[in-house]
């Protein structure tokens, strides 16, 4: 019997993508109100059996997310501002992708260090100290997510996350695929880039703790070496409360990242609701999940 397989994609510009079994499916809104629509295939056969092995499976899955997201984003801005698709593979991806780990390593992991490195001749504990790092850490993270929801295009991508959750709930719960469908499920899902985000910056506070407080140096590069660490037990956590939803243990500890999903996502419109259906549909239709026939009629 195969493994359920768990649908699940991002907010682009003007759209949202899905990413299936074996493809992912971009919905794009075009200028003129048509919907664009774009089917990737996903080669994961180069990872084997890695896959399936714990922790690092979770890298795999990570880096092809990364990977698949910046291409996804990079179509859904040609589409959405008419111009000339460019194409994103190879050395062009790292050179793409580099500048936005550096930035995120740089701000969430060497920052929050740096400044609580002012404070460690006050803090004669080794604990302590990570926990504050932690707690600054957390607030940094917070107040980037306020100011970027302050923009008035990122506040449509947050609209178009909450359309893909409703999407995505209206699949996994087997209500008909369309608009009234969805508009009766939440934007927030256990699910969610931004839960599992939380969930990094709690694993951290115990990983880092345990190393103590060596000299400085040290401290910087255990932030970045073991990033891969974290991010692998963050989502084997984040695999298994999502598996167990109606577990009170499992909700509880999923409860701070549901709650997060306030900032990150919002309200969608029906327009919005409807690009996210598409690539939903898209995705089961290239997966052989829904009939062709059956995603015309929704």
């Amino acid at each position: 019997m195969a493994k359920p397989f768990y649908y699940g994609g991002q907010a682009v510009l003007e759209g949202v993508m899905i990413r299936g079994r074996n493809n992912a499916a971009i919905a794009v809104r075009r200028p003129n109100g048509e919907i664009a629509v774009r089917i990737e295939r996903i080669d994961s056969r180069g990872y084997g059996r890695l896959r399936g092995i714990p922790f690092l499976r979770g890298l795999i899955i990570l880096w092809e997310a990364l990977s698949l997201g910046i291409r996804s984003l990079l179509y859904s801005a040609n589409v959405a501002l008419e111009e000339e698709e460019v194409q994103l593979t190879g050395a062009k991806a790292w050179v793409t992708m580099a500048p936005a780990l550096i930035f995120a390593l740089a701000v969430f992991f060497v920052l929050p260090l740096l400044l609580v490195t002012w404070l460690d001749r006050h803090m004669q504990s080794a604990i302590v100290s990570n926990l504050v790092e932690g707690v600054v850490r957390l607030a940094v993270f917070l107040l980037y997510l306020k100011v970027i929801s302050l923009m008035r295009d990122i506040q449509r991508v947050f609209a178009y996350h909450g359309a893909e959750h409703m999407a995505i709930h209206t699949y996994e719960n087997r209500w008909p695929l369309e608009v009234a469908s969805a508009r009766s499920f939440s934007t927030a899902h256990p699910r969610c880039g931004t839960a599992f985000l939380l969930i990094v910056m709690v694993v951290a506070i115990v990983v880092f703790a345990l190393l103590g407080q060596p000299t400085l140096w040290l401290r910087i590069i255990s932030r970045i070496v073991l990033v891969p660490v974290i991010a692998g037990i963050s989502y084997e956590l984040m695999r298994l409360t999502a598996a167990h939803v109606a577990n009170p243990v499992a909700r509880l500890i999923s409860a701070p990242g549901m709650a997060l999903q306030a900032m990150t996502t919002r309200p969608p419109d029906d327009s919005q609701i409807e690009v996210a259906l598409t690539a939903l549909r898209e995705s089961l239709v290239a997966d052989g999940a829904l009939p062709q026939e059956q995603a015309a009629q929704t």
